[in-house]
Protein backbone atom coordinates (compact mmCIF):
# COMPACT_ATOMS: atom_id res chain seq x y z
CA UNK A 1 0.00 0.00 0.00
CA UNK A 2 1.38 3.82 -0.77
CA UNK A 3 1.12 6.49 1.67
CA UNK A 4 2.04 9.61 1.00
CA UNK A 5 2.88 11.29 4.17
CA UNK A 6 3.34 16.04 3.10
CA UNK A 7 5.42 18.82 4.91
CA UNK A 8 6.51 22.44 4.79
CA UNK A 9 3.19 24.35 4.24
CA UNK A 10 3.06 27.54 5.96
CA UNK A 11 1.96 31.16 6.21
CA UNK A 12 4.41 33.48 4.16
CA UNK A 13 3.62 36.75 2.42
CA UNK A 14 2.91 37.83 -1.06
CA UNK A 15 6.10 37.09 -3.13
CA UNK A 16 8.07 34.84 -0.58
CA UNK A 17 8.87 30.75 -1.58
CA UNK A 18 8.27 27.49 -0.13
CA UNK A 19 8.94 24.16 -0.93
CA UNK A 20 6.13 21.47 0.08
CA UNK A 21 7.47 18.12 -0.04
CA UNK A 22 5.76 14.45 -0.14
CA UNK A 23 7.62 11.53 1.28
CA UNK A 24 6.63 8.56 -0.56
CA UNK A 25 6.53 4.73 1.07
CA UNK A 26 5.03 1.37 0.50
CA UNK A 27 6.02 1.01 -3.18
CA UNK A 28 8.73 1.41 -5.29
CA UNK A 29 8.65 5.42 -6.05
CA UNK A 30 10.03 5.39 -9.42
CA UNK A 31 7.56 3.10 -10.71
CA UNK A 32 4.98 6.06 -10.05
CA UNK A 33 3.47 9.19 -11.78
CA UNK A 34 3.70 11.59 -9.11
CA UNK A 35 1.23 14.85 -9.03
CA UNK A 36 0.49 17.98 -6.63
CA UNK A 37 -3.23 19.19 -6.36
CA UNK A 38 -4.59 22.11 -4.48
CA UNK A 39 -7.89 22.66 -2.86
CA UNK A 40 -9.19 26.25 -1.89
CA UNK A 41 -11.61 26.83 0.39
CA UNK A 42 -15.17 26.81 -0.91
CA UNK A 43 -13.60 25.52 -4.34
CA UNK A 44 -12.88 22.14 -6.37
CA UNK A 45 -9.68 20.36 -5.79
CA UNK A 46 -8.04 21.63 -9.02
CA UNK A 47 -4.16 20.00 -10.40
CA UNK A 48 -1.16 22.24 -10.14
CA UNK A 49 1.79 19.94 -11.59
CA UNK A 50 3.05 16.07 -12.15
CA UNK A 51 5.96 14.49 -12.83
CA UNK A 52 5.42 11.24 -15.18
CA UNK A 53 7.06 7.99 -15.12
CA UNK A 54 5.64 6.96 -18.52
CA UNK A 55 7.59 9.28 -20.19
CA UNK A 56 9.73 11.73 -17.55
CA UNK A 57 7.81 14.81 -18.46
CA UNK A 58 6.89 17.46 -16.30
CA UNK A 59 3.52 18.56 -16.71
CA UNK A 60 2.05 22.51 -14.94
CA UNK A 61 -0.94 24.63 -14.73
CA UNK A 62 -0.90 27.66 -16.50
CA UNK A 63 -1.43 29.87 -13.26
CA UNK A 64 1.53 28.74 -11.82
CA UNK A 65 3.99 27.14 -15.14
CA UNK A 66 6.39 30.66 -14.75
CA UNK A 67 6.88 30.12 -10.87
CA UNK A 68 6.26 26.79 -9.24
CA UNK A 69 8.85 23.41 -10.33
CA UNK A 70 8.10 19.99 -9.59
CA UNK A 71 11.10 17.69 -8.47
CA UNK A 72 11.73 14.60 -7.05
CA UNK A 73 14.71 12.78 -5.35
CA UNK A 74 14.44 9.22 -5.70
CA UNK A 75 17.07 8.55 -3.02
CA UNK A 76 15.33 9.89 -0.76
CA UNK A 77 11.18 8.84 -1.77
CA UNK A 78 10.50 12.59 -1.94
CA UNK A 79 8.51 14.93 -4.32
CA UNK A 80 8.92 18.15 -4.02
CA UNK A 81 6.76 21.65 -5.09
CA UNK A 82 9.61 24.73 -5.14
CA UNK A 83 6.90 27.46 -5.13
CA UNK A 84 8.13 30.85 -6.03
CA UNK A 85 6.56 34.51 -5.64
CA UNK A 86 3.45 33.31 -4.20
CA UNK A 87 0.24 35.00 -4.52
CA UNK A 88 -2.55 35.18 -2.46
CA UNK A 89 -4.26 33.37 -4.52
CA UNK A 90 -2.07 30.46 -4.26
CA UNK A 91 -3.45 29.62 -0.72
CA UNK A 92 -4.98 26.61 -0.29
CA UNK A 93 -4.59 22.99 0.91
CA UNK A 94 -2.20 20.78 -1.34
CA UNK A 95 -2.54 17.91 -1.68
CA UNK A 96 0.30 14.90 -3.43
CA UNK A 97 -0.85 11.92 -5.09
CA UNK A 98 0.32 8.86 -7.05
CA UNK A 99 -0.82 7.06 -9.81
CA UNK A 100 1.65 3.54 -10.99
CA UNK A 101 -0.04 3.12 -14.52
CA UNK A 102 -0.59 6.99 -16.75
CA UNK A 103 -0.17 10.33 -17.37
CA UNK A 104 -3.39 12.19 -15.30
CA UNK A 105 -4.00 15.45 -14.67
CA UNK A 106 -7.18 15.15 -13.15
CA UNK A 107 -8.00 13.76 -9.28
CA UNK A 108 -9.60 10.74 -10.85
CA UNK A 109 -6.59 9.96 -12.44
CA UNK A 110 -4.49 9.44 -9.20
CA UNK A 111 -4.78 6.33 -7.12
CA UNK A 112 -3.26 7.61 -3.83
CA UNK A 113 -3.40 10.48 -1.60
CA UNK A 114 -1.84 12.40 1.66
CA UNK A 115 -3.59 14.08 3.92
CA UNK A 116 -3.06 18.10 2.90
CA UNK A 117 -0.54 20.65 3.83
CA UNK A 118 -1.73 24.22 4.41
CA UNK A 119 -0.26 26.86 2.88
CA UNK A 120 -1.44 30.44 3.09
CA UNK A 121 -0.50 33.86 1.44
CA UNK A 122 -0.96 37.09 2.76
CA UNK A 123 -1.19 40.09 0.83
Amino acid sequence: QVLLTESGGGLVQAGASLRPGCLFSGRTFGSYTMGWFRQAPGKAREFVAATSRIDDMTHYVDSVKTRFTVSRDNAKNMFYLQMNNLKPEDTAVYYCAANHDRNATTTTGYDYWGQGTHVTVSS
